[in-house]
């Protein structure tokens, strides 16, 4: 079996798992008030990848280093307490919260005798999991591949393949190079597929857009709770889960404001600190769905201590993806978790943003309504109006679309005709323009 046929190392149900961070000192000096917080955050999150990979957290350590060593990032020190505690605590796993070096992960697997998977290896294993569609399947692959291919490492002349016949003698093409240009041809294969996916999406946006409909793409860091919104306001009944990354493949519903108009909102996949770039390029047409939305609804958990950090991660993704200058909205959710006369939560996060903002709990219904409501007062698209109109009785037809679309407010029926004022769209309008007062 070559290696681009074995699968990637991947965290099974019930390993222990020990977690190891590593604190830079010249990091730890530029924030002399809290150095470590950082750091433990970052370590508290790969608690929660490991779990929802489904391994058990024995153990955790954070070093703190003047710069990284470059045979195993945390010296042979270190790697000699790691191996007495993964002994002591019969661990299979060991978890960086750093990428390794091709070089380094197979140092430390040697030394500790227990498999080594840094933070990339793990949320790729995680996205392995989780993807449902056949799309989805091929962006992790990619993803993967794209992170194996740099990596792979051979042994030299032991493994040349000797040719035979005249002029064929020697070193052949090593299992090395045929694994990586086997790896090379998948990719590729690949990403022609992806291609033709993009087509697909590029074409059901055009016949969507035939019919003029805003999209809302909902975005946010995993675990903020834009599943559960978005079963909320669409009733599309979507995994809503609390472990991260619970929702990969892209969901688009339709679902109706309180002005009548009619939006798509895009479940999306959620974001993460330190997202690996290779999943961003493998994500890229799923992620066009935020790119090409009229309203971007900014998901927080406003429960969360690091609140404000996460929404900066996300503003820093959604500037990278192009999507940083579509207008957005601020959805605090999870105010449920709050303790009670909490004042003014969220302030802090809606000046970072400089967004509207709304206070909502997507688990209760708290609040939905003025989401809805603020929906229609910020979305950019097709403008909500009041207008008159005066209807003669035999436009049936086109009183009753008033009645679907708008807001009707007042309405008088005098002699053979039907006077009425509403808030309706503003294609509505012009559609209707002759019966305009």
């Amino acid at each position: 079996m070559t290696i681009a046929e074995r699968p990637p190392a991947r965290v099974g149900a019930c390993e222990r798992a020990i977690l190891a961070g590593v604190e830079w000192k010249s990091r730890r000096s530029a924030s002399p008030s809290n150095p470590r917080v950082d750091a433990e955050e970052s370590l508290e999150e790969l608690r929660e990848l490991a779990e929802s990979a489904g391994a058990i957290v024995v153990d955790s350590v954070l070093q703190i280093r003047d710069a990284p060593e470059a045979a195993t990032l945390i010296g042979s020190g270190k790697v000699r307490e790691l191996a007495a505690l993964a002994a002591s605590t019969r661990a299979d796993l060991l978890l960086f919260d750093h990428d390794l070096s091709p070089t380094q992960q197979r140092n430390l697997e040697r030394d500790l005798g227990v498999k080594v998977l840094d933070r990339t290896q793990l949320i790729l294993d995680i996205f392995a999991r989780r993807a449902r569609t056949r799309e989805g399947r091929m962006q992790v692959e990619l993803a993967q591949l794209t992170y194996l291919l740099p990596r792979l490492a051979g042994h030299g002349a032991a493994m040349s393949r000797l040719g035979g016949g005249i002029g064929t003698r020697g070193p052949g093409e090593t299992k090395l190079e045929t694994d990586r240009r086997r790896i090379a041809v998948r990719i590729k294969n690949i990403e022609r597929e992806l291609e033709g996916v993009r087509g697909t999406r590029t074409v059901h946006r055009r016949q969507r857009g035939a019919v003029p409909l805003p999209t809302l793409a909902l975005v946010g860091y995993t675990n903020a709770g834009k599943s559960t919104l978005f079963n909320r306001l669409t009733s599309a009944g979507v995994l809503a889960d609390a472990r991260m990354f619970a929702t990969l493949d892209p969901t688009v519903r339709g679902a109706t404001l309180p002005s009548r108009r009619r939006v798509l909102l895009s479940d999306t996949v959620g974001f993460i600190r330190r997202l690996p770039t290779t999943l961003v390029k493998a994500f890229r047409a799923t992620l066009e769905e935020v790119t090409e939305a009229t309203l971007i609804l900014h998901v927080v958990d406003i429960s969360s201590p690091h609140a404000a950090e996460h929404a900066a991660h996300v503003l820093a993704v959604l500037g990278e993806i192009g999507a940083g200058r579509i207008p957005q909205l601020l959805v605090l959710n999870k105010a449920d978790r709050l303790p009670p006369g909490e004042p003014d939560p969220g302030r802090e996060i809606s000046s970072r943003v400089n967004a509207p903002s709304v206070v909502i709990s997507a688990l209760t219904g708290a609040g939905v309504d003025g989401l809805l409501q603020k929906i229609d007062q910020v979305l950019p698209f097709d403008p909500v109006t009041r207008a008159q109109f005066r209807f003669p009785l035999s436009e049936g037809a086109n009183i009753a679309l008033v009645h679907e679309m708008g807001r009707v407010v007042e309405i008088h029926y005098t002699g053979d005709s039907c006077s009425l004022a509403a808030d309706v769209p503003e294609s509505l309008r012009l559609r209707l323009a002759e019966f305009v007062l």
